[in-house]
């Protein structure tokens, strides 16, 4: 199998501030790749790493069989890249800024045009517009446009979704399976983790070091301890006491339920027996299994 990318013990330090600790992992080819974490996990500085923008304190990098380091000008031909902050020129339309990154590549929108359509015909009514006076979700199909349009071999989007409705959001992933048809891989970062089931497989990384790497299901499976779903009255003040009592490993809330671990071994009439203690009748627990958010939490610990 061929890897398109490959991280081998990637380090980095801002003064002393670890960014990112021993990070190693590969992305096959023609897939999906997820690195899923909050705000401040180390994934753009990873990002900057890979498409040869900064160069890391330890370890070492392969991405398209080159070095970002040595091999940086032949690497910035053979990738694209979408950087979190919307980064294209925003007194140039529409049409004059994806003219311009053809042209720094060496082609023209009309040679890659059947690879960006799909994308670029929803926002070329408008490509007389300035880039600056686009909405949120158009900004984002212009530099994913832009990012396409000297055909790359790997595609890195660095967070494409934050701040974007819900309805673009969808849309965008959506473009992202028909670019993997292309036979485009595609590296991608989000701290959204109900978007970690879109991707075929995922990095979980948090304060610089990354805590798995799997497909959704088999890190859901790994989890640990029985997990329960408690629904009820008075949540807030159901969680604070679960959190206190020993046979419990954790206890967060999800909406309008929680979702309580408990320690190897203990199970659900156990939990019943706890909830009664302390006078909390009017509840419903089920056994569920593990989301990849609960697999998150239980790593993080």
């Amino acid at each position: 199998m061929r890897y398109d990318v490959i991280a081998d013990g990637i380090g980095k330090k801002y003064d002393s501030v670890v960014a990112l600790n021993d990070i190693s992992f590969s992305v096959n080819q023609g897939e999906i790749f997820g690195l899923i974490g909050p705000d401040g996990a180390g994934k753009t500085t990873l990002f900057r790493i890979l498409t040869s923008l900064i160069v890391p304190d330890s370890g070492k990098a392969s991405v398209c069989g080159l070095d970002p380091v040595a091999d940086f000008k032949k690497l910035r031909l053979k990738i694209g890249y979408m950087p979190g902050r919307f980064s294209l020129y925003q007194d140039l339309t529409v049409e004059e800024n994806l003219q311009f990154f053809a042209t720094v590549f060496g082609t023209t929108i009309k040679e890659n045009y059947h690879l960006i359509k799909d994308i670029y015909s929803q926002i070329e009514p408008f490509k007389t517009r300035p880039a600056g006076k686009l909405s949120g979700g158009m900004k984002q199909k212009l530099a994913l446009s832009c990012a396409l349009v000297h055909k790359p071999e790997i595609l890195f989007l660095d967070e494409p979704t934050t701040g974007v409705d819900a309805v673009s959001r969808r849309e965008f992933w959506e473009m992202l399976k028909r670019l993997k048809d292309h036979g485009i891989t595609i590296v991608v970062s989000t701290p959204y983790m109900d978007e970690a089931s879109l991707c075929n497989r995922i990095g979980l990384i948090n304060k610089g070091k990354l805590l798995s790497v799997d497909t959704v299901d088999a890190i859901n499976r790994k989890y640990p301890y029985p997990i329960f779903s408690v629904s009820g009255p008075k949540l807030n003040k159901l969680q604070a006491f679960l959190r206190d009592q020993a046979k419990v490993q954790s206890a967060y809330l999800f909406g309008q339920v929680l979702h309580v671990s408990m320690i190897n071994g203990s199970e659900m009439n156990e939990l019943k027996a706890l909830l009664n203690s302390g006078e909390f009748f009017d509840v419903v627990v089920e056994p569920i299994s593990a989301n990849i958010e609960d697999s998150f939490m239980i790593l993080t610990e």
